[in-house]
């Protein structure tokens, strides 16, 4: 499922990134990695805020579209 369907709170790990090799590197350098735990902290009209390896992190709803948990 897409990080946007994920629970509030409640960790996950990350099965797959889709999306061209621009975004998929930039989903890398914010540490969102195949194999990694996120956690969403809240959602906001859409908008994910999620903490990856102890940072907090706000992506729009399109990104976290392209991250399956």
């Amino acid at each position: 499922m897409p990080l946007t369907l994920a629970g509030t709170g409640v960790p996950q790990i990350i099965q797959k990134i889709s999306g061209s090799a621009e975004v998929k590197q930039h989903l890398s350098d914010l540490g969102f990695v195949v194999g990694g735990e996120v956690t969403v902290i809240s959602t906001s009209m859409g908008n994910v805020i999620v903490k990856v390896k102890d940072a907090r992190v706000a992506i729009s709803k399109e990104m976290a579209n392209k991250i399956m948990v």
